[in-house]
């Protein structure tokens, strides 16, 4: 973590958004930062590697010729952590409006005969979990500040249970849940809670998926659509587009015929 970080001062004529990514280093997280580095936001950056963080800092702050991004070093399975993490943070940045989380994990199940108990925990305390403990005390100080933005990265997985990977399925479904509900809670404060499903992008991840990836999309571009959502303080996205009517079709497969498929 910076011991004495000195972000770019904001002034009255030039505001300066204050934001957090967690799970920054990479894939979205990065893309999504150097994006909305560039529309003048101040931000932090949280995620487990501490030099592709440190090098997406360097690069951010270099590219933009005075500090814009910080970095911070953290697993987000290690919840005791969040609380005073995030009041360091909210001190360095002079304040708070927008927090993405997007951290997540993915473990290839190995076939649809294999079972890991192990892999699909590690899903749930990441992918789930890890969002809650970060996005609960962030949703009730924008409750109390009646303002505020909540980016929340879900999946085109989290939409039915599949048999590829179940636990993946079951911690994106997961977290959509959570989001919408802090959503319904958040809305009548003025705070925007927008949840994103992506579907295939090409990062490090798909590169260990099994099977076809049709639609793959670059960082660059769900990053562009996500900050798209974000001005227009949308509820909810599928990045690439074409995959909210793929998933409107797979929603209502009846479940007789759905459980014969393959994927």
């Amino acid at each position: 973590m910076p011991d004495s970080p000195k972000l770019a001062p904001a002034t009255p004529l030039s505001p300066r958004r204050r934001g957090i990514i967690v799970g920054a280093s990479e894939g979205i997280g990065a893309a999504l930062a150097r994006k909305l580095a560039k529309e003048g936001y101040a931000l932090a950056l949280v995620a487990r590697q501490k030099d592709k963080l440190n090098a997406l800092c360097v690069e951010i702050n270099s590219s933009s010729n005075e500090t814009r991004s910080l970095p911070y070093v953290h697993d987000v399975s290690n919840y005791d952590e969040v609380p005073d993490l995030l009041h360091k943070i909210i001190a360095d940045l002079g304040g708070l409006d927008t927090v993405v989380f997007m951290a997540g994990v993915n473990y290839p199940p190995g076939g649809a005969d294999k079972y890991n108990f192990e892999n699909d925990r590690k899903m749930i305390e990441v992918n789930l979990i890890g969002g809650m403990a970060w996005l609960t005390p962030i949703a009730e100080m924008f409750q109390n500040a009646k303002a505020g933005q909540i980016v929340g990265i879900g999946s085109v997985a989290g939409d039915r249970g599949r048999i590829g990977n179940p636990g993946y399925n079951t911690s994106k479904a997961g977290f959509a849940t959570y989001l919408e509900a802090l959503r319904n809670r958040l809305t009548r404060h003025g705070v925007n809670v927008l949840t994103v499903k992506p579907g295939f992008v090409k990062t490090e991840m798909l590169k260990a998926a099994q099977g076809a990836t049709p639609f793959a999309i670059s960082p660059e571009k769900a990053a562009g659509d996500i900050y798209a959502a974000m001005r227009k303080r949308k509820q909810l996205i599928y990045t690439a587009s074409l995959w909210r009517w793929i998933m409107l079709v797979i929603q209502h497969v009846p479940s007789v015929i759905f459980r014969r498929m393959s994927f």
